[in-house]
């Protein structure tokens, strides 16, 4: 899986006030724990913090903090503001080379349905499955064929299988499906 650089200034815990003055300098509060480490919190820009949020990739992110510490972590909670597209606050969850890892990981669609051919619509319902993997064997993306889906058949999370990654979106989850249409309907 890829890797992401932040770079982040370690900052003190602080009330309302402190956390808007920190907001309006252009900076984000976040919150890194996990792994048996101590809670760090610490502060990005928000203008680096957008290459990993307005991203459909999943990273591995590294942390460097200023004070010279280096953490390995992923995005665990992201939180936005409910009107602009602001990030007000990240939580990422430290990981390391042993333990396996849960992250979201982008689906990637390979392949012609054979019911589309036939006149059938394609319809994608999911753009990301939750796996778990160790970080060694994080895929960047999720391939799935679907040469032979025809009309009425869908694909759901049960029928993905990939080495060294187990799947934790629920097995009923649906990828994607090809529904008849009326074009379909006719030349049967």
């Amino acid at each position: 899986m890829k890797h992401f650089e932040l770079k982040g200034q370690v900052r003190e815990t602080g009330n309302k006030a402190v956390i808007k003055a920190l907001r309006s300098q252009g900076l984000v509060p976040c919150n890194l724990y996990g792994c048996g480490i101590d809670n760090v919190l610490f502060t990005v820009t928000a203008k680096d913090l957008k290459g990993l949020t307005h991203n459909p990739a999943s990273y591995i992110v590294d942390i460097i903090l200023d004070e010279g510490k280096k953490y390995t972590a992923v995005v665990h909670e992201l939180q936005f503001h409910p009107v602009e597209d602001v990030c007000l606050h990240v939580d990422f969850l430290a990981v390391n080379e042993e333990k396996p890892i849960a992250i979201k990981v982008p689906l990637n669609i390979t392949g012609h349905a054979a019911g589309v051919q036939a006149g059938g619509k394609f319809v994608k319902n999911q753009r990301e499955l939750r796996i778990s993997a160790l970080m060694k064997n994080l895929p960047d993306q999720l391939d799935v064929d679907i040469t032979e889906l025809g009309i009425g058949q869908n694909i759901v999370a049960g029928d993905l299988h990939y080495d060294n990654v187990t799947i934790l979106s629920p097995k009923s989850t649906i990828i994607c499906g090809v529904k008849a249409t009326r074009q379909s309907a006719q030349n049967r």
